[in-house]
């Protein structure tokens, strides 16, 4: 259980991100509920949080990217809650192309998001993590990060970093008790992934070994074991729920 902790999910108003948030909220966990697009989702959601389970959920938004805005953000946060135990780097975007027609807003709004961001939210909670000589970081990278995606230079190279980025941390901020491990789903069934014909989704789910997507809930899970103290002896590790996928 996660009683009387505080946990910042971000891009936490759908998909992963709100499956994070109602798995944590589940578990007892205070929840900042991070966004950058839907103010409806994600109140919504903290409204369901707050019918369902015993914490506090509160939406906040905030563009990850931008190194100011992540500090004022945790300020606020601290005063609300008064620190944070738990810090799920979730936020991303795409933005896909062929790399010979990849303009170069694209290169760098996906590294800015999906990588600079997730350094951002550490950079802005390593104080508190530091002083109370505990915290547990997880943060989302994904299969793509591992392999490659053709079509998806910007989306891998940030992914790819967000790994090198989990497994420098966890070896700088272990002797401060302070873990820092990363999920990096296979293919889940989001609405990310929607725009895909469903000919593609099925040769997917062909490929994995378990024969379907992956759902929000799964990578939830994941999440949640390595934020929960069973998850304590657990730092620098890339956990990879994808069904099979990269047997």
């Amino acid at each position: 259980m996660l009683t009387g902790k505080t946990a910042v999910v971000t891009g936490g108003s759908r998909g992963i991100g709100a499956a994070i948030v109602r798995k944590l909220a589940s578990q007892g966990a205070n929840v900042a509920v991070v966004y950058a697009g839907s103010q409806a989702l994600a109140e919504e959601l903290c409204a369901q949080c707050a019918a369902e389970f015993s914490g506090k959920a509160v939406a906040y938004r905030c563009d990850v990217a931008d190194f100011t805005a992540v500090k004022d953000l945790m300020a606020q946060i601290k005063k609300e809650f008064g620190t944070v135990d738990i810090l799920v780097n979730n936020a991303g975007v795409t933005q896909d192309g062929l790399l010979a027609m990849m303009k170069e807003e694209s290169f760098d709004r996906v590294l800015d998001v999906d990588l600079k961001g997730a350094f951002n939210c550490i950079r802005h909670c390593a104080g508190m993590f530091l002083r109370q000589k505990h915290g547990a970081i997880v943060n989302v990278s994904s299969v793509s990060g591992m392999i490659g995606n053709p079509g998806q230079a910007n989306y891998s190279a940030a992914k790819a970093g967000v790994i090198g980025l989990t497994r420098a941390l966890a070896k700088e901020l272990g002797p401060s008790g302070i873990t820092v491990n990363c999920v990096a789903p296979g293919v889940i069934d989001t609405e990310m992934n929607r725009q895909l014909s469903q000919e593609i989704k099925d040769a997917l789910a062909e490929e994995t070994p378990l024969e379907r997507l992956g759902t929000p809930e799964d990578v939830a899970q994941a999440i949640w074991f390595l934020a929960s103290p069973a998850g304590d002896f657990f730092t620098g590790q890339v956990l990879s729920p994808n069904g099979g996928y990269l047997i």
